[in-house]
């Protein structure tokens, strides 16, 4: 079973972390949510979710993908935080798989592991820098780095990232079952 990690600070955007997580468990992945610096951590819009570990236990050769959840706030503090940016280096260095979504690709490009083609939410990509920007695509594949634009393409994200570590069946079954079509 593929295993992956959702790093969540303060600040996070829940839309993508809640949808990332659910649809991924739904597709058969573990998925294990990991609080920086804190158990319960609160998102952009007040919703609180209670963590299984904190990220300073998570390990890299445990996991075979880590996806960071947007919010400006929690993307900051994903990009300021030493753990964070040294496990998604070493997730670079035993050629796993990263991803991100909406303003989260700025955390990548921090820790040196964004790929040359990316997408995020509209206007982050001049903080990160428009060369590589694909703005037309919900979700951009470049190796093995995976990103998306926001709130509203978090399914198709999470089925993407099904897809990738589960399979084209899985993917397809679930896609039918979440009626998103549009993915």
């Amino acid at each position: 079973m593929a295993k992956v990690c959702v790093p969540l600070a303060k600040g996070f955007e829940e839309i993508e972390a809640v949808t990332l997580i659910d649809v991924m468990r739904r597709g058969g992945i573990e998925v294990v949510v990991a609080g920086v610096n804190e158990e319960l951590v609160t998102g952009a819009n007040g919703i609180t979710v209670k963590a299984d570990t904190d990220i300073k236990y998570v390990v890299a050769d445990e996991l075979d993908m880590i996806v960071l959840p947007g919010g400006w706030d929690g993307t900051y503090a994903l990009a300021e935080n030493d753990t964070v940016q040294e496990l998604l280096r070493q997730m670079k260095s035993k050629n796993k798989v990263i991803g991100a979504i909406c303003a989260a690709p700025f955390a990548l490009k921090k820790a040196g592991v964004l790929g040359k083609k990316y997408t995020c939410y509209p206007s982050v990509e001049e903080q990160i820098g428009v060369e590589g920007y694909i703005a037309d695509q919900k979700v951009v594949v470049d190796g093995n780095v995976m990103t998306s634009r926001g709130p509203g393409t978090a399914i198709c994200f999470g089925l993407s990232i099904v897809r990738r570590l589960v399979g084209e069946e899985t993917y397809l079954q679930l896609k039918e079952g979440l009626l998103a079509d549009y993915c």
